[in-house]
């Protein structure tokens, strides 16, 4: 079996268990969505609720993944005790300073939500924020830590638990959801207050969520053979070469959190307004939370299953060998996110009505629909990007992928705030992902351009070949989208769940069908390698 074939395989592991949970994430989106609405009442709750799940975003991959997972992988080559002694170690570092950095937030959280909410917002709403904030900041001791045992797993080979393991946060969140709607029923969503038992429910129940999906990867880590016993021993153990990588690493997330604090606070002024169909935060991370679906299932899966092999081939200062692993992986992740960010506009308006036309958020769905249709290029550079990064972290070159954000985060925040200052409430969403599309359209450029020019070539002629037999593919099926989108009577309007279910099942699957087609004539291997491994994991 090829390497390619290999690393396949273990990604369709890795993405069986990030269907299950982004489906049932979908189920808890909806709920959230009948219970609070998508204007100021969800944007008082989810502003809230941002901090620790930006903080999952970024250690995820950032300083754990990216930092931790090549010296986790060395250790277990290199070390006599197969790296034991150092992973004990990490463990226990990560863990004091992720519950110091805990305990902190939680004692500055007005002050740290300033930084997020907006000032306009009416009276009671930071009171609001902040109430949830202090609930919801516990998690991010149980997210950092997640993090850092799953990957310890994935260091030695064992990728399905981290990638099932959220499944029980979300069977959690539904729970709690369905409790809020049987208790308290939809919610004003224009309301700026929630009341204690409200506050209670909703922000104690996310948190509670999170510890559990910790809790269930400790038994696949004791039957790893990892201690849990603390270690104190740090003093010449080569933790001082991973802090030094990490500099660079944590200069990368501060860059981040700037960027991203600006797009959290001009967000708010959209809801702000008190408009019904003013577009916030709220639909911009629900919006998100679709993108990231074929991100979660292929890139990630595949950039988890292809990082020990990238640093071990980095390791043995093999470049050719880390090119012949990094380029296939790039064709193969752009062989599904190119056509899912084509087929979003043909069936935008279908897919907001089945996931968030009910509740309180029913008669406002439409606020969803220009956010998704713009979404898909952001997704296909930022998918670049984040794929080419796993060569730098690789090679340990963390510091050239912090100058490379600097720029991304720069093109964000200029790009948005000149965009949403500029235009009108309803429009703040869909200005904020242009303004994402343009930030990773820049790092995917610099990213590869920098990692091909180090590496001697990212067998860039192949690359481009295959993109344009890629993109002949997804125009046809596109075309042949808009064609049943035009040509059939009542395709193309507002329609309620169940025909707005089957409008958008028909494109996809004439779509799918079409692209698959002629993929197949044009001899995408890449194409067909997915549904071979696809339909051979459904098999079994």
């Amino acid at each position: 079996m090829s390497d390619q074939q290999t690393m396949l395989r273990s990604s369709a592991v890795m993405a069986a268990g990030t269907v299950v949970s982004r489906l049932s994430g979908f189920v808890r989106s909806a709920l959230l969505a009948a219970a609070l609405g998508n204007v100021l009442h969800a944007d008082i709750f989810n502003i809230a609720n941002t901090i620790p799940n930006m903080l999952y975003i970024l250690l995820a991959g950032g300083v754990i993944n990216a930092v931790l997972v090549p010296q986790l992988v060395r250790s277990l080559k290199n070390d006599p005790d197969e790296g034991a002694a150092y992973t004990g170690r990490v463990l226990t570092l990560v863990a004091v300073f992720l519950a110091s950095v805990t305990v902190l937030l939680i004692v500055i959280a007005p002050w740290v939500m300033r930084i997020f909410a907006d000032t306009s917002w009416p009276p009671g709403a930071f009171d609001a924020t902040v109430a949830f904030a202090r609930l919801c900041l516990p998690q991010v001791f149980f997210y950092g830590m997640f993090v850092l045992v799953g990957q310890i797993l994935n260091a030695r080979g064992r990728f399905g638990p981290m990638m099932w393991a959220p499944i029980t946060n979300n069977v959690v969140s539904v729970a709690v959801l369905v409790l809020y709607l049987v208790v308290y029923g939809s919610d004003d969503p224009l309301s700026p207050t929630y009341g204690a038992g409200r506050e209670w429910l909703l922000g104690l129940g996310s948190t509670v969520g999170i510890a559990a999906q910790l809790v269930v990867l400790v038994p696949y880590l004791r039957a790893a053979g990892v201690s849990l016993r603390p270690r104190w021993d740090f003093r010449d153990s080569g933790l001082s070469h991973t802090l030094r990588l990490g500099v660079w690493t944590v200069a990368f997330v501060i860059v981040n959190q700037i960027a991203y604090a600006v797009v959290v606070r001009l967000s708010g002024t959209g809801t702000g307004s008190g408009s019904s169909h003013a577009t916030g935060y709220t639909v911009y991370t629900a919006v998100f939370l679709i993108i990231m679906v074929p991100h979660a299932i292929v890139t990630v899966s595949l950039a988890t299953a292809v990082l020990p092999r990238l640093s071990a081939r980095a390791a043995d200062d093999d470049h050719r060998g880390l090119v012949r692993t990094l380029a296939p992986t790039l064709r193969t992740a752009l062989a599904v996110i190119v056509p899912f960010a084509a087929v979003l506009p043909l069936v935008a308006n279908k897919v907001v009505v089945v996931l968030w036309g009910y509740g309180a958020a029913k008669e406002t769905v439409g606020n969803y629909t220009d956010t998704l249709m713009l979404f898909g290029p952001g997704l296909v550079f930022f998918t670049v990007h984040y794929l080419v990064l796993r060569g730098f972290y690789a090679r340990e070159e963390n510091r050239i992928v912090f100058y490379i954000q600097c720029a991304v985060a720069a093109t964000n925040i200029v790009v948005a705030v000149t965009l949403v200052t500029r235009t009108t409430p309803d429009q703040t969403a869909p200005m904020l992902v242009i303004a994402y599309i343009s930030s990773y359209a820049v790092g995917a450029c610099l990213s590869y351009a920098v990692l091909s020019h180090r590496l001697g070539g990212l067998h860039t002629p192949v690359f481009a070949r295959y993109l344009v037999r890629l993109l002949i593919a997804v125009a046809g099926a596109f075309l042949t989208g808009w064609v049943v989108l035009e040509a059939v009577p009542g395709m193309a309007e507002p329609s309620g769940l169940l025909l707005s279910l089957v409008k958008g099942a028909t494109i996809g699957v004439v779509f799918g069908l079409v692209y698959l087609a002629i993929a197949r004539a044009l001899r995408l291997e890449e194409v067909t390698g997915v549904i071979e491994t696809l339909t051979a994991r459904l098999r079994r």
